[in-house]
């Protein structure tokens, strides 16, 4: 009668099939790094932040208004230090000179000339993307070669290049260290290249389904290559360590099979925290956190796949080379931290629960910030340093732009009066303060007789022209009541002089035309920037810093000065009212990422350890970490990008929480045959490697980020990712095992058990000769008389038959074997063993 072969499950029947048409799956892999090399080429990178602020948010529609209103042209602030008025006014009319170059502001007053240093306001003739203006600020820049000069602007900046240059360094660096960690905390030599092809396939089908998504962020598409990277490394290598143990007593096929049937489950497991901490970040009101969800979870995503269905092929490639370069474990043991820590489980906690107490206040004072204009990253590009150092010597240039309904040039003149009154204001511009000529304003409206003699024209004809301009607005009356009186805008009605040039009604000779043609050409460009059918804008600028309580108290004040004058529709835009956006957007965003994040976390604990009390445990240590990590901002009295605090919040204890799991789940398994202590030391040894691995990885990564780029938003990410994870690794390692050693009764009394999943699960404890026919897991004490398939953990002192035992590891693996152990008396227990603790897993 031939014994019945166990039937595979339905996951080893997966496994299976991946393993052995391992072929096809490189082929579909080959095709879909082909597609997605071309793809990447499709992504659309948005670099502006404020276009994810809510769409009712006034920064949002006040943009959408102006940008879809107005021209706004090139500008820079040039500055020429250790240089003389006298040559700073040569400089001046050079500059003025350049093509492309439309206006030049300098005068000797201090906001233009000091402590010998100049401060030209340029204007160009395009937008700061128009080859015109690009071109002269070239120009502009060979001029002043020569000199100790500073440019800062936006035209010519290509900031999506510059952070993929910066990226790619960074790239280039975490790589080094990422070779160097694997190498270390690998088996074999050879399971490096599995790693890293698994890992750059995995990147690079992400990068090339981007498109996908539409527009993403430069913050998504800067940083998820090296997030992916770090928090996605741990699922390959679990897999390659389960195939590492199976291969110790199966081949290469049957080993990849039963190495991915445990691990599919187990990895799927793992990253469930991560993604829960990611789409914690798709809740926010602030759209940019949408956008990251969204690409790093679908980075997650590729991950698990490549390592599901092309890395154990190549495990199945690289077998005999993984087996020929294996070498001896390099990662020390952490013994004397374990005994630390059970020595100090009565002193650390109190410590611990004191200093998270302090660093939830500080952190709640961090000083937040929600424009990077003013930041200082530990590199800086060019435009950095110079805006830095022109606004050492010269202070802040803080615009604001006012959108009104057109139409009601008194109501703009009397709100830009009343602004230039307020000594919170620096400047004001618009059609109603721009000069003419002689003192007239663009919107000053003038008689026939005020034309005339402004613009040297006969009296008759500038009345002529005045009934054409009445009949053309369908203003009769005032051809009725003579026209003598009759008073138009002077822009309007230049404005209606070009149209009728155009239509060939008027025409002018020689140098009065080009006169005109220049003056026109001025008009056009003031309109362009200041007017239109629907609405004008005005420009100020603010004597105050872009954020601070006296700018935001100033804003408020701006729209009741508006509604004074306005029954609505008007919208106050500039990098002051993105902040104040922001800050009202980020109270409520924090609150849901805080509370999402830790209560997503939460239920997957909860259904994992089968335990209400040991999630609190591990939610305690990680959000103890969030708090250490944000409380350095407020110590340091340094500002910190709120984006980098929501982002990192979510990230922390989504991935974070991985170590103080590993550790967790170690010491839960060794507590059941051996002491706490002891468990928890060897917990500890054995989650060392795992939290190294992935924990060097993501500081390194975070760090480098904060310290390579020179992106205030992106680095702000990097230094917060870097700093939180080390702080996590530490009290994973040196306050967790100290407080579930203390808290174990309450880990105990907490648990519970799922119905359906292990309903013949019972405690059992007696003294004497005892049948069982199931499942044992705890201590055993005594002479054993079983069929054994399983791990016994301790000291052996028994006689083997119809099988074999393995030593491994100083782990004794009892297997079927076809050949019968020599028979021998059935052995004493010997005082040694009775008095070892061992584990036995019997299945009868």
């Amino acid at each position: 009668m031939k014994e019945k072969k166990n039937q595979p499950n339905g996951m080893e029947k997966v496994a299976t099939f991946i393993v052995d048409k391992r072929s096809l799956f490189f082929l579909l892999y080959i095709f879909a790094l082909i597609f997605s090399v071309f793809a990447m080429g499709w992504v659309e990178v948005e670099n502006d932040l404020t276009t994810y602020l809510p769409d009712d948010t006034e920064t949002r529609q006040g943009l959408t208004v102006m940008n879809d209103n107005f021209v706004t042209l090139g500008s820079a602030r040039v500055m020429v230090s250790n240089i003389t008025y006298d040559t700073a006014e040569e400089l001046r009319e050079q500059i003025e000179e350049i093509e492309g170059v439309d206006s030049v502001e300098f005068d000797d007053t201090e906001d233009h000339y000091k402590n010998a240093s100049a401060l030209y306001t340029v204007g160009f003739d395009g937008t700061a993307t128009d080859t015109v203006s690009i071109d002269a600020r070239h120009e502009i820049e060979s001029l002043l070669s020569g000199y100790d000069s500073y440019i800062d602007s936006e035209v010519g900046q290509d900031a999506s290049a510059e952070l993929a240059s910066e990226m790619g360094g960074i790239l280039a660096v975490a790589a080094v260290i990422i070779v160097v960690v694997l190498t270390l905390t690998s088996r074999s030599y050879a399971e490096v290249p599995v790693l890293l092809v698994t890992f750059i396939v995995a990147a690079v089908l992400n990068m090339g389904t981007n498109f996908l998504c539409g527009k993403i962020s430069f913050i998504s598409n800067s940083v998820t290559v090296v997030l992916q990277l770090a928090l996605a490394i741990d699922y390959a290598i679990i897999l390659c360590h389960r195939f590492s143990d199976e291969h110790e007593t199966k081949g290469a096929r049957e080993a990849c099979i039963a190495a991915l049937a445990k691990a599919i489950p187990e990895i799927s497991s793992s990253s469930l925290t991560t993604i829960c901490g990611l789409a914690a970040l798709s809740f926010m009101k602030f759209g940019i956190g949408r956008d990251m969800a969204v690409v790093l979870i679908k980075a997650i995503f590729f991950s698990l796949l490549s390592v599901f269905t092309l890395m154990p092929g190549l495990l199945m490639v690289f077998s005999k080379k993984i087996d020929e370069t294996k070498h001896r474990n390099l990662v020390p043991k952490i013994t004397a931290l374990g005994k630390f820590d059970v020595k100090t489980r009565y002193v650390v906690p109190p410590i611990f629960v004191a200093v998270v107490v302090v660093a939830a206040v500080f952190s709640s004072k961090c000083p937040y910030c929600y424009s990077f204009n003013d930041l200082t990253t530990a590199k800086q590009n060019e435009t950095q340093i110079a805006h830095q150092t022109i606004k050492k010597t010269f202070g802040n240039s803080n615009m604001v732009a006012v959108i009104v309904p057109s139409g009601d040039y008194n109501a703009e003149r009397e709100v830009l009066e009343e602004l230039d009154a307020c000594p919170e204001v620096k400047s004001t511009m618009g059609l109603a303060n721009i000069e003419a000529m002689d003192g007239y304003m663009l919107a000053d409206a003038l008689t026939p007789r005020q034309l005339s003699e402004l613009v040297g024209v006969d009296y008759e004809v500038a009345k002529a022209l005045y009934g054409a301009y009445a009949v053309n607005q369908d203003q009769y009356g005032e051809l009725l009541n003579g026209l003598s009186e009759y008073k138009v805008p002077l822009f309007d009605m230049f404005m209606y002089v070009k149209q009728e040039m155009q239509n060939g009604n008027i025409t002018l000779e020689g140098d009065q035309q080009e006169q005109i043609d220049e003056l026109f050409a001025q008009l056009d460009k003031a309109q362009a920037q200041l007017q239109n059918d629907r609405y004008s804008r005005l420009v100020v600028y603010l004597n105050l810093p872009e954020e601070s309580d006296e700018t935001m108290a100033f804003l408020d004040q701006i729209h009741t000065i508006l509604a004074r004058h306005y029954d609505g529709d008007y919208y106050v835009v500039g990098n002051s009212t993105s902040a104040k956006d922001l800050a009202a957007s980020f109270e409520q965003d924090n609150v849901v990422i805080s509370v999402l994040s830790a209560l997503f976390v939460i239920i997957i604990l909860l259904f994992t350890f089968k335990s209400a009390g040991l999630p609190v445990l591990l939610i305690l240590v990680i959000q103890g970490s969030i708090w250490i990590n944000f409380s350095v901002p407020y110590i340091q009295g340094e500002p910190l990008y709120f984006l980098g605090y929501l982002v990192v919040n979510a990230i922390q204890m989504g991935a974070n929480i991985d170590y103080a799991i590993v550790i967790s789940s170690h010491y839960n398994d060794l507590k059941k045959r051996m002491p706490i202590k002891e468990a928890m030391i060897t917990a500890l040894n054995e989650a060392f490697p795992t939290i190294l691995t992935s924990g060097a990885m993501l500081a390194a990564a975070g760090t480098l980020i904060g310290m390579m780029s020179s992106n205030a938003v992106i680095a702000a990410v990097g230094t917060c990712l870097g700093r939180g994870t080390i702080i996590s690794i530490v009290l994973v390692l040196a306050v967790l095992p100290q407080i579930l050693l203390v808290g174990d009764s309450i880990v105990e009394r907490t648990s519970f058990e799922m119905r359906g999943l292990d309903l013949t699960a019972y405690n059992h404890s007696a003294t004497g000769t005892v049948r069982v026919n199931g499942r044992v897991r705890g201590y055993v004490s005594g002479v054993v008389d079983a069929e054994i398939n399983g791990t016994l953990r301790g000291t052996i002192n028994a006689a083997v038959s119809n099988g074999t035992a393995v030593t491994v590891e100083e782990q004794d693996y009892y297997l079927p074997d076809t050949q019968p152990a020599p028979d021998g008396p059935e052995p004493q227990p010997s005082s040694k063993t009775q008095e070892t603790n061992k584990r036995e897993e019997t299945q009868q």
